[in-house]
């Protein structure tokens, strides 16, 4: 395939670098309209960034990929993103589509070639194929960024140093909770869990065991309530699931989704309660964090104010006003690049992309075995193909 797709990551960057000494990355980008499309901005992120070109565009759609190559500006399209990556050279590729039962392939095409890459969450459907995505990747010493634009939010830095620095206390629980929409259970627990379960381990390092229970109709769930769930995210099974981590110290993490009567997607986000108060957050680039010092955890009776923490800091007014999907595909953008040159791992790398999926795959693996499982999880195959 040519010498530049056999670059590690550290001389890519430098096969990057033009004459002027600014880096000049070839970019390439892979949706599949129908299905999955270009989730949540993967694709014109790179519109208006100054150090990349976007050279062409995949998509096995006809009339998608006219829309997407016009959209991009993409100078060259597409229908097979594997001859895209052959005959282009990228050094990164945004691999856009949502739905999961594409991303290994792509991801492996991307490795083949040697391009560092975005891309959409989750990561993919289970541990077997995570592994040998990260295996392909590591193989070239190439960089994966996943989209979990929270923990790149520059609020949540000030919260998570706030929280180091002892704001709230010994951390006692971390609860998390998911849209609780109409997929409220088990695409929930994957579409939506994988962002909560991220921003529990920004918060808490790795979990030691997770300990959970699946529901359907009010009983635990069998073989028999196990169905494909849409948009290729693979096995699923409940409409309702609970789950208990636990963390290093005293901290213990909470999961839980089902179809909720009242409040849907009112309710997403994570709680933090330590010692000495509560705080809480949303999600996305400009999420919502307030905090309160109340150890009673019952402001109403304390009187403990709510404090905010926004992206200039603690007490401090917003003063972002990008949008927010945007800004946040930004900054994950510009930290993958920053990884290419430095040789490092970014912010929301393939291992963290990685470790959200394994908490989320453990609540199937626990209430399978009826008992907590360890993590590392033992099983790489999704566990309700083992039900």
């Amino acid at each position: 395939m040519g010498t530049t797709l056999g670059l590690t990551a550290a001389s890519a960057g430098r096969q990057a670098v033009g004459s002027s000494g600014a880096a000049k990355y070839r970019v390439a980008v892979i949706g599949h309209t129908g299905r999955g499309d270009y989730g949540h901005g993967l694709d014109v992120v790179w519109n208006d960034m100054e150090r990349v070109e976007v050279v062409a565009v995949a998509d096995g759609d006809p009339q998608g990929l006219a829309a997407a190559a016009q959209r991009l500006k993409a100078p060259r399209s597409y229908a097979d993103y594997r001859r895209m990556i052959e005959a282009e050279h990228p050094h990164i590729v945004s691999v856009a589509a949502r739905w999961l039962d594409q991303h290994r392939d792509m991801v492996l095409a991307c490795a083949e070639g040697g391009c560092h890459v975005f891309m959409e969450k989750p990561m993919c459907q289970n541990l077997e194929q995570a592994d040998e995505m990260i295996a392909a990747l590591e193989k070239r010493n190439l960089k994966l960024a996943i989209a979990h634009q929270t923990r790149y939010s520059p609020a949540l830095g000030h919260a998570r140093k706030a929280i180091w620095d002892g704001l709230l206390g010994d951390v006692l629980e971390i609860r998390g909770r998911g849209k609780e929409d109409r997929r409220g259970g088990g695409e929930d627990l994957m579409v939506l869990g994988t962002h909560i379960m991220d921003l529990m381990r920004f918060f808490a390092g790795d979990p030691q065991w997770c300990f959970s229970r699946v529901r359907v109709d009010g009983r635990p769930a069998s073989r028999d309530d196990v169905r494909d769930g849409a948009e290729g995210i693979g096995p699923l099974a409940g409409d309702e699931s609970h789950a208990m981590y636990r963390f290093a110290g005293q901290t213990m993490g909470y999961f839980s989704t089902q179809c909720a009567r009242h409040g849907a997607a009112q309710r997403f986000g994570l709680q933090i309660y330590g010692s000495k108060g509560i705080l809480t957050t949303t999600t996305g680039a400009f999420p919502e964090v307030w905090f309160t010092e109340d150890p009673t955890w019952q402001p109403g009776r304390s009187k403990a104010p709510w404090r905010r923490i926004s992206s200039a800091g603690i007490d401090m007014p917003e003063t972002n006003s990008d949008p927010q999907q945007h800004y946040g595909n930004r900054l994950i953008a510009s930290d993958l690049i920053r990884t290419i040159e430095a040789d490092t791992q970014p912010i929301g790398s393939m291992y963290d992309g990685r470790a959200a999926l394994e908490m989320i795959l453990a609540v199937y693996e626990s209430h399978r075995l009826g008992t907590p499982t360890q993590f590392p999880l033992a099983t790489r195959r999704h566990p309700l193909d083992l039900l």
